[in-house]
This record gives structure tokens, sequence and C-alpha cells, in this order.
């Protein structure tokens, strides 16, 4: 049985992981905010869904349930004169996994902390960094060009002997080129970037004398477009939708078959202001198109604090 169960996920990426990675769907990531701006959030996301394994494999009728609270924080600032900012995440997850493996029932549960990333974003062109005072007179360029590298980091509770992990025991890297567009109370958003992945040197050791199990996977393309509407300052809806491709991945340079991922989300995602500093973010998505992994309904509910301190001299 453990024969198969290794077979069967030498390509998987569980919880946590499989829902981070190529699939953000995240608009509005490259408009510009105030110096010295800052936001803290509260995010609580439910996932629910199927997890896709290749046909030859005799496992079925798997499921995933996933609770994750989020907590993060947002700050912009001057970087040689244009607008940039920095966002860390931290994730905490508890989830739970059900299926049938040769007709015979198994479960497994986790709770820990997942990955935490850190997100740096810079304007390339239409973002020049303007303190409060100028952000307030300035007229809001139609089009906006960014650069980001995101990096997800191994800090996820990890157990090498098991399987099913919350963490991925691996440095993740996504640079990704972003535009945003305007014309009246549209808002027009694509990225495009690239995954890459380091090895994961501990993948499924159950002996800790034998050599340890070395987990790769190849890039990930991945491209987003979101179309979003201004109800009014601070009040507004987006559709948005993603696909990523690529994945394959590799145990001790072995290629799991049918482990390619070209797969896609589409989803809905609203911004209420409740206060002159406070916010609620609602999202909801499902996978359009999924050929591997997992096929997981999202919702998220998520509460924002914002301020704008007062940026430093220069010298």
């Amino acid at each position: 049985m453990w024969s198969l169960v290794r077979a069967a996920c030498l390509g998987a990426i569980w919880l946590v992981p499989a829902l981070s990675a190529a699939q953000d769907l995240t608009p509005r990531a490259y408009l510009p905010l105030p110096v010295s701006s800052n936001a803290i959030g509260l995010t609580y996301a439910f996932s629910r869904g199927d997890i896709l394994f290749d046909p030859t494999v005799p496992i079925t009728d798997v499921t995933g349930t996933i609770h994750s609270p989020v907590a993060s924080y947002y700050h912009a600032f001057d970087f040689f004169g244009r607008s940039a900012n920095v966002t860390g995440v931290f994730p905490f997850a508890v989830g739970d996994i059900r299926g049938n493996l040769g007709g015979e029932g198994a479960t497994a549960h986790r709770a820990g902390m997942a990955d935490a990333v850190l997100r740096f974003a810079v304007n390339l062109r239409g973002g020049k960094a303007l303190t409060l005072g100028e952000f307030v007179k300035a007229v809001p360029a139609r089009s906006v060009w960014g650069t980001s590298i995101k990096v997800v980091a191994p800090t996820g509770q990890y157990d090498p002997p098991r399987l099913i992990n919350i963490g991925s025991n691996r440095w993740a890297v996504k640079p990704e080129l972003g535009y945003s567009g305007r014309v009246g109370p549209l808002l027009l958003d694509v990225y495009t970037g690239v995954w890459f992945f380091t090895v994961n040197d501990e993948y499924f050791v159950l002996d800790p004398n034998a050599p340890p199990n070395r987990r790769s996977q190849s890039p990930i393309g991945a491209f987003e477009l979101h179309v979003s509407y201004d109800v009014k300052p601070r009040l507004w809806i987006s559709a948005d939708v993603n696909y990523w491709r690529g994945g394959r991945t590799s145990v001790n340079s072995v290629e799991s078959t049918g482990s390619l991922q070209a797969n896609s989300r589409v989803g809905l995602t609203g911004s209420v202001p409740i206060s002159r500093r406070q916010s609620i973010k609602v999202s909801y998505s499902d996978g359009l198109v999924v050929r591997f992994g997992g096929r997981f309904r999202i919702l998220s509910l998520g509460w924002q604090y914002a301020w704008v301190g007062q940026p430093r001299p220069s010298n």
C-alpha cells in the first residue's frame, strides 16, 4: 500500500502549497499608493475540493478541506523615485484529506504554520513615488507597468516521513511583470510570471539511515487577467481568471507520470470600505480547468486596516 501511495503522490502538492504558487488571483497588485502607506490584514480562507491523480493510479474519491487564517503586512516606500512596496504573508493551516485506496478509506489531518511569503514590487512606468499630499493632487496615471519578485520560504510545518505536509520544505521564487490600464471606472490588470523551485532534499524519508529522496519540480509559467469596476472610491468588484502550465515533478531524477499542470481558475473579488481606514475584502474562486492537482473551491474573507505614516526626510 505504501508503494502505491508513494507512486501516486510523487507529483502532488498538498494543503497550503496546493493553494499557493501558480494559483494566485490578486487584482490591483500594481496600483501605486502614497509613500509610507501601511496596511495590516487578517484573512480567513476556506477551501474544499477534489484532488486529481494520474488515471492509472488506484486512488479515488480524494477530497481535501483546508481552513487557513492568514496575517499580512504591507508597506509602500520610495525606491529611486519610483513607487514600491513590500508585503509579508504569514499563513496557518488546518487541513483534512480523505480518500479511498484499493477500496479502503484513509484520512490525514494536519495543523500548523505554512510557508511564509515575501513580495517586493516596484512600478516601472506610471508610478512615481509621491507623498500623501502629492498623491491627492496628482492626476492618476491611465496605465502602470510594474515588476515584482515573490519568495516563498520553507517555514511551514514539515515532517519527512509524511507524504502529506503543510510546508513544502523548499524555496520558491516568482519574478513577474504586471500591467494595469484604466478606462473610466474600469481597470484591466494583466500579469505574467514564472515560478522556480529549489529541491526538497528530505522528501518522504521513512528510514533515517537510508539515502534521502530528492524531489524536484520544473518551472511553472503563470498568467493572470482581472477586470474590475469602481462603484465608488474604495468600493470595487473584480472578475478574475488565471492559467498556469508546467511543474512536472521528479523524485531521485525519475519523472512522475502525469504530473504536468495545465490548469486554470476563475473567480470574483470585492472590496468594501467600512470606515476611513478599514475595509473588508471577499473573494471566491473555483477550478475552471484542472488537469492534475487540486480542484478546490476557495472562499476567503479578509479585514484590512490601513494608514499613512510620515515619510523620512531625505539627506
